[in-house]
């Protein structure tokens, strides 16, 4: 029987499927069959073997989305990432609502922003109660008319070994980190809904993918958001609101030095931070494009590739670092 064996950019074969229709014969290059490939086989064809740990996204450079216009949430927007973000939508040509617990840092922000000639609010508060994601999405429909985007960037971390530390550090951590991302979520969704091209952001991190020492807490927490954004993807897809999950490294910005407690950190090899507008950029072009998952940090990216194919190098590594 001819068959034909599909091989992914990593040289790995994958299934010989004999004389699956849609594709050369084996036997006979020449040949092509015309009629589509079974749903396996396309599979094989047009997604081969990844070569990193990290599912295959959207790799298409068309615009789905045009941010100008667009009416956005941003928490965590007095620094960093959400900073760099919101900062990056305005110049998109959208107006954003920001939300931070440090109205100084909100206003300053704001400022620019309506320099920029786009409509700007802000709501200071903790993005852990209840009333103040109530009134951020209630100042995107008064203020707007609606909301197209909502970026869940607010996090917290804390370093040191998960038997020197209280329960009470890994509760604040996914307080903020996990469960205040979700109930932002689920007030959002009835406005997202009747959004145009909606999509919800996720800001995680490259500890999602792969877990550390000195940072179980705050893994945790991640792997979290990963696991609740692919859940919520699949089911919003049939109100048309895409999920997009952003897996920042290293980044330059304060989150270091607000930790929430540093009882001890791995000595990491030194590898040079990005800038968070560098991470923004790649957020607004991947909420562009419609992408599902992006990691705009070159070492995560090595990490989640080195990860899937020797974990277990991986895991004598990081033991080194403990």
């Amino acid at each position: 029987m001819a068959a034909y064996q599909a091989r992914g950019r990593s040289g790995y074969p994958a299934k010989a499927v004999a004389n699956a229709p849609g594709y050369r014969d084996a036997a006979n290059p020449l040949y092509y069959h015309k009629t589509k490939p079974p749903h396996a086989v396309r599979g094989l064809l047009l997604y081969p073997r990844s070569t990193t740990h990290c599912p295959p996204s959207s790799t298409s450079k068309m615009t789905k989305r045009q941010i100008s216009g667009s009416r956005a949430i941003v928490t965590g927007a007095s620094s960093g990432i959400g900073r760099a973000v919101a900062l990056e939508l305005a110049r998109g040509a959208a107006d954003v609502v920001l939300v931070a617990r440090r109205e100084d840092r909100l206003k300053e922000l704001a400022g620019e922003i309506g320099e920029m000639g786009m409509h700007v609010e802000t709501v200071a508060g903790d993005v852990t109660e209840p009333e103040v994601r109530r009134k951020a999405v209630d100042t995107a429909q008064s203020s707007f008319g609606g909301l197209d985007i909502l970026v869940n960037n607010a996090g917290i971390g804390a370093t040191g070994l998960f038997e020197h530390a209280d329960p009470d550090r890994l509760r604040r951590i996914f307080e903020v980190n996990f469960f205040a991302l979700v109930e932002m979520a689920r007030v959002a969704l009835p406005l997202l809904k009747q959004g145009t091209n909606p999509i919800i952001v996720n800001v995680s991190s490259i500890l999602g993918r792969r877990g550390v020492p000195h940072n179980a807490e705050y893994s945790a927490s991640k792997f979290a958001v990963q696991g609740f954004s692919e859940s919520i993807r699949a089911e919003l897809t049939r109100d048309g609101i895409d999920v997009l999950v952003v897996n920042p490294g290293t980044t330059a910005t304060e989150f270091f030095d607000s930790v929430i407690e540093k009882k001890s950190e791995p000595a990491w090899p030194e590898h040079a931070p990005v800038l968070p507008e560098y991470v923004a950029k790649a957020t607004v072009r991947a909420i562009r494009r419609g992408r599902h998952e992006i990691i705009p940090y070159r070492w995560g990216r090595f990490l989640c590739w080195l990860n899937r194919f020797s974990p277990s190098l991986v895991d004598r590594l990081m033991a080194r670092y403990v």
